[in-house]
C-alpha cells in the first residue's frame, strides 16, 4: 500500500480524492492533515488556484516526506467580475461556513437576472513526489447560479450550483450521485488528468 498525503482536512474531499485517484493507481491510500502529524499549514495568498495548490503541496511534502497531492479550487462568478475566485472558502470572513457564503454570495446576486447567473468550478490540482518533482493541472465546470440551495450532498456552493450538462434537468451540484458529480466535476477533470501522472510518479 502506497500513502499518498492529501493537504486537507475535508473529509468529504478525502472520500473524493480516494475514489478518483483509486480508479488509476492500484494500491493506493489517500491520508488527509488528521492522519498526519501537526504542522504549520501556509497561508493560503496566491492570487491563482495553481499558486496555492502548489503552496500547499510542497509544504506538507516538506512536512511529511510523503508523495503530496494539494488543490485549490473555487466559484467564479461572471456577474462579480470572477469573484469570489481564490477567496470562495473565505467569502463571508472567518469563521468559514458554507452556509454563510452560500447567503452572502446569493445576496449578492439577488437583483442579477437568470440570464446574468452564469459561473464556473475552477481547479488546479498539484503533485510533490518523493524526488521534488512537481505536477500541476486544471479542470473547469461551466453553469450556472440559482437562487436558493436545494440539494444535500457536496459540499462549499455545490448547492446552489446547476452544471451545463445538467441544466435540462435542473439539478444542482448537490443534487447528484457522488459517481456521476466526479464525471462532470472540475476536481474530477484536473485529477483524471493528474492521475496517470501520478502513477507514474509513484511507479
Amino acid at each position: 500500500m502506497t500513502r499518498v498525503f492529501l493537504a486537507s482536512r475535508n473529509a468529504k474531499k478525502l472520500v473524493e480524492m480516494q475514489r478518483l485517484l483509486a480508479e488509476h493507481v492500484v494500491g493506493v491510500q489517500v491520508v488527509g492533515l488528521d492522519g498526519v502529524a501537526d504542522y504549520a499549514e501556509p497561508v493560503e495568498d496566491q492570487p491563482t488556484f495553481e499558486g496555492n495548490a502548489l503552496l500547499k503541496a510542497r509544504a506538507g511534502f516538506a512536512a511529511t516526506g510523503l508523495p503530496t497531492i494539494a488543490d485549490d479550487s473555487g466559484l467564479c462568478v461572471s456577474a462579480l467580475n470572477g469573484m469570489p475566485g481564490v477567496l470562495s472558502a473565505r467569502w463571508a470572513g472567518p469563521p468559514k461556513s458554507d452556509e454563510r457564503n452560500n447567503e452572502l454570495l446569493l445576496a449578492q446576486l439577488g437583483d442579477v437576472p437568470d440570464a446574468r447567473r452564469d459561473a464556473w468550478f475552477e481547479c488546479a490540482v498539484a503533485f510533490v513526489g518523493t524526488d521534488g518533482g512537481e505536477l500541476v493541472e486544471h479542470g473547469r465546470m461551466p453553469g450556472r447560479i440559482i437562487h436558493a440551495p436545494r440539494g444535500s450532498g457536496g459540499f462549499g456552493y455545490d448547492s446552489v450550483f446547476v452544471a451545463d450538462e445538467h441544466a435540462g434537468a435542473d439539478l444542482t451540484s448537490a443534487e447528484l450521485d457522488p459517481v456521476e458529480k466526479d464525471r462532470i466535476s472540475h476536481r474530477g477533470h484536473a485529477l483524471r488528468a493528474l492521475a496517470p501522472r501520478i502513477a507514474d510518479a509513484l511507479a
